[in-house]
């Protein structure tokens, strides 16, 4: 983990982490012009709690790194159009006025204040803005290494399942078979049982035409026993 010292010194280290401009408002809010985008000098020297004075000899010395992250000077006709721009919110938000550069507005963002942040040596502001994003870096990092350990443990655990699939292996193999003999034995079934169906039939018709044979035969006893029963009285 790179330390307060680190950071102060390397351009580099600063540069990766000019996105977490977040722990700005963690530690102090941050007062924005009406465009919600740009403060001046003088608000950032509110911010961090040091004259402006201080902040215009840091960013002159850091000029090309500051104006890579935001930072940008305004003069003639963009400072014109700026100013007006600038009016029309300040009145939109119910302000009195709005206080204008005569000459040049030395203009800042977030990340250059973040900037800023890693460069201040003599406020405590700054400090605590340093403490606060290397702290939050810290804790990142723990979370990463957290999951790595969970992702491992994952990881493991899988080697192991795949280990007991090819176990498993031949005796889903089997039980397959046998699942497949099975399904053998009961199509044999099926077609055994419609045949018996079938024959069931047959004989029910069997059975239908012995009735009416039956049923004749009884009309004929019938009859034969009418003709003969005057015979039998004399």
């Amino acid at each position: 983990m790179p330390t307060e010292v680190a950071l102060l010194e390397s351009r580099a280290l600063r540069g990766e982490r000019m996105g977490r401009v977040d722990v700005l408002d963690k530690v102090k809010s941050l007062a924005m012009l009406p465009d919600g985008i740009h403060v001046r000098t003088e608000d950032v020297a509110r911010y961090f709690e040091v004259s402006t004075g201080a902040v215009r000899r840091l960013t002159d010395r850091h000029q090309e790194e500051f104006t890579e992250n935001g930072m940008c000077v305004l003069r003639g006709a963009d400072l014109q159009s700026f100013h007006s721009d600038m009016v029309s919110l300040w009145a939109c938000d119910g302000a009195e006025s709005y206080p204008q550069a005569a000459t040049q507005l030395r203009l800042y963002t977030r990340r250059t204040v973040l900037n800023i942040a890693m460069l201040l040596r003599d406020s405590d502001i700054a400090r605590c803005v340093r403490t606060y994003l290397l702290d939050a870096e810290e804790e990142l990092r723990t979370q990463y290494a957290s999951l790595d350990q969970r992702v491992t443990r994952i990881e493991s655990c899988l080697t192991g399942v795949g280990s007991a699939l090819q176990e498993l292996g031949p005796v889903l193999l089997r039980m397959s078979e046998r699942l497949d003999s099975l399904d053998r034995k009961v199509e044999m079934t099926h077609q055994v049982v419609g045949a018996m169906s079938l024959r069931l039939t047959d004989v029910q018709q069997d059975v239908v035409r012995l009735d009416g044979r039956m049923d004749a035969f009884a009309g004929q006893l019938k009859d034969l026993r009418r003709r003969n029963g005057p015979r039998g009285q004399r």
